[in-house]
């Protein structure tokens, strides 16, 4: 942020101000087309102006080759004009290729970011991504229990592309016991469904029936995301406990795919921060994936990264 600016905490989102703006007193607002933005006139200094931003906090494992985890998520929230924050789970030592090694940070340091982050800035939206442990996610409930929580996003990131196990295998019961309860939107990709659902998924019709069985297990609401099913369209499934909707767009024939089910999870919770309904805010989600993967740059030998810098729409 340029240096003679400075922010001010409101009750949502974040006032972007000059100084000499004393009395705070909002007199008028105007949206910043393409943007979650909106630019304030405040009275004080007739010429003061500044801008509302949403913001969001991703809990989340950092991907040293940028095209996962929390880059891909602070990505995502700057493009849909959303401030982003984070409290970082891991550290990864992976490039496109693979995972190769993986340092989780102690609990207490990420419940202490968490916490840190609450106490001081009003927070829209919270998207979680890889959490490998027990006593991590843990910290992590403890955290998200003793603050106002916004709408939480859990991406229940357990396996990388290249096989590596980013979730301990004792850990899945907590994530669940855990987590669960305190996410509006859980966002497995086929496979994750198959695991926390305990079932096998050949279908859209499976997705729909793993749906019910993780809002059973506690989910708000989910998405299951048909990337990986066999068939001509990409097909999520979404599902609020009521309603399902088939969130349907071309399969593209690309091996740049490296951190989609974080730029969706992403991409939702930013939708979610801007304050759009769950079926809308997937349904974006969704248009922006689609074209983040058609139009990615080929960067690296291995599965590469998206292009997060295409329009939100």
């Amino acid at each position: 942020m340029p240096g003679n600016h400075f922010t001010r905490r409101r009750q949502s989102g974040i006032v972007i101000c000059r100084p000499g703006d004393i009395s705070w007193r909002l007199t008028s607002t105007a949206t910043v087309p393409g943007t979650g933005l909106f630019e304030i006139s405040a009275a004080g200094q007739t010429d003061t102006k500044g801008i509302i931003v949403k913001t969001a906090l991703t809990i989340a494992g950092s991907d040293s080759s940028g095209g996962a985890g929390i880059q891909a998520d602070l990505k995502t929230f700057q493009a849909h004009g959303v401030f982003g924050m984070s409290a970082v789970t891991a550290i990864t030592v992976q490039n496109t290729q693979k995972v190769y090694d993986v340092q989780e940070i102690h609990p207490e340091i990420v419940y202490g970011q968490i916490m840190r982050v609450f106490e001081d800035i009003a927070v829209d939206a919270v998207k979680i991504g890889m959490v490998a442990g027990v006593a991590l996610i843990e910290a992590i409930a403890r955290a998200l229990t003793a603050v106002e929580r916004p709408p939480v996003v859990l991406d229940p990131v357990m396996i990388s592309k290249s096989g590596y196990a980013l979730l301990q295998p004792d850990a899945r019961e907590t994530l669940i016991r855990e987590l669960f309860p305190l996410a509006d939107v859980v966002t497995p990709n086929m496979y994750e469904a198959e695991l926390l659902a305990d079932m096998k998924i050949n279908t859209v019709a499976d997705m729909k029936k793993a749906a019910t069985v993780l809002i059973r297990l506690g989910a708000g609401r989910v998405v299951v995301k048909g990337g990986h099913l066999a068939a001509e369209q990409a097909v999520d499934v979404v599902y609020d406990g009521r309603n399902f909707r088939e969130l349907s767009a071309e399969r593209i024939d690309s091996r740049n795919t490296h951190g989609t089910g974080c730029t969706f999870s992403s991409a939702l919770a930013a939708n979610l921060a801007l304050g759009k309904d769950f079926f809308t805010a997937a349904s974006a989600a969704k248009a922006y994936i689609t074209r983040a993967i058609a139009q990615a740059p080929d960067i690296g030998h291995g599965p590469g990264p998206l292009n997060h810098m295409v329009s939100p729409g």
